[in-house]
């Protein structure tokens, strides 16, 4: 990587960091780095809203090859002194986006004044954190005639620029679920005239241990309780409303679907049970991530040739990461590179994007635009 333009990223990447914005809020961000691509590069740009993308073009008839990279922060307060801090109290790039947007604008430049032998296209996506992101940006594979799309997560806990890869499953499935229960209110003193939600409730975290039993499932499988609120802070009135809120995590994206479903039956056997109106809502949903073995092992064979240490995952991250819904449409791989196994962790106060893996996600890369 040509030193100017690893400046280049590297200052870009510590602006970004002192502007974070949350998903689906990216206005400055997204148009920072267009303003930044259309300075320093030729590339066309294609304004999405939310997102964009650019493009490097040589032919119709070449093959069309895409790279992603999300930009969305975290709601966490920067509280580690670094000279480019968050300016924004209560958002920070605790996840490395920023490092990944930087990193993909890094080999825009490479390949803007290189060139290459293939259409190379440069993917910016909102709302990673979330899950809304890569679905909404999904339609731009089919509509540009994407025959690969590859993306990379930094990572702590892992060696330093050793690339991490794994065939198959990367991240599992998973999706936030909000069981609300209605009853009806009574005095305290009188709990019989009323309709109280709290025991349906209790019954549905008592069987969470049954309803993700390892006998069931071939794969993992996670509930996990997030959030219980139940009836009011007032001694005199006993409880007619509440909810409870659960992250289900599956290895097997159908098998998350089947412990959603039995958490719905027992839900709703226990409200009729109880005298209750029960309701759904869903959100933070992530499709299981799956690597497509001809891509991973195109990143196997550039980390050879490149003499980039490369490390096989043994299995999937329980975190969930949206490129999944790439991964539905077309062949692509999302593979891993170390922050330093003592380096803290994504999504801590600690952390701050490791600026010395930069130059190795823009060569490995550069490396995947190269091959055939």
């Amino acid at each position: 990587m040509e030193l100017k333009n690893l400046e280049l990223a590297k200052n870009l990447r510590h602006e970004l960091h002192q502007h974070p914005e949350l998903s689906n809020h990216e206005v400055w961000t997204k148009n920072h780095i267009i303003q930044f691509l259309r300075t320093h590069t030729s590339l066309e740009i294609v304004d999405k809203g939310q997102w964009f993308y650019a493009m490097y073009r040589v032919g119709e008839k070449r093959r069309n090859i895409a790279f992603r990279a999300d930009f969305d922060a975290l709601p966490i307060d920067e509280t580690i002194d670094i000279a480019h801090a968050s300016k924004y109290p209560g958002i920070s790039h605790k996840c490395g986006h920023d490092g990944h947007a930087a990193c993909l604008v890094g080999f825009a430049l490479e390949i803007d004044q290189k060139g290459a032998d293939k259409n190379i296209f440069f993917l910016f996506q909102h709302a990673e954190e979330t899950g809304d992101g890569a679905i909404q940006c999904v339609t731009f594979l089919k509509e540009n005639n994407i025959e690969e799309i590859y993306a990379f997560h930094n990572m702590s806990g892992l060696t330093i620029n050793s690339v991490y890869v794994i065939d198959g499953t990367a991240h599992c499935a998973s999706k936030g679920m909000t069981i609300l229960m209605e009853g009806t209110p009574a005095h305290a003193s009188q709990p019989e005239d009323g309709v109280n939600p709290a025991y349906a409730i209790a019954g549905i975290i008592d069987s969470i241990q049954d309803l993700t039993s390892s006998n069931t499932y071939q794969g993992m499988v996670l509930c996990t309780v997030v959030h219980v609120n139940i009836g009011e802070k007032a001694f005199g009135i006993a409880a007619s409303e509440g909810s409870l809120m659960l992250t289900l995590r599956a290895y097997y994206e159908e098998e998350l679907v089947q412990l959603e479903k039995n958490i719905e039956k027992l839900t709703l056997s226990l409200a009729k049970q109880f005298g209750l109106k029960p309701s759904f809502s869903y959100s933070d949903m992530f499709p299981e991530t799956v690597n497509h073995k001809e891509s991973s092992d195109k990143i196997r064979s550039i980390c050879e040739k490149k003499e980039i240490p490369l490390i096989e995952m043994k299995e999937a991250f329980r975190a969930s990461e949206d490129f999944g819904h790439y991964l539905k449409v077309t062949k692509g791989a999302i593979c891993y590179i170390g922050n330093g196994e003592d380096y803290p962790h994504i999504h801590t106060v600690q952390y701050d994007f490791h600026d010395g893996i930069i130059e190795t996600a823009v060569e490995l890369f550069k490396g995947l635009a190269e091959i055939g």
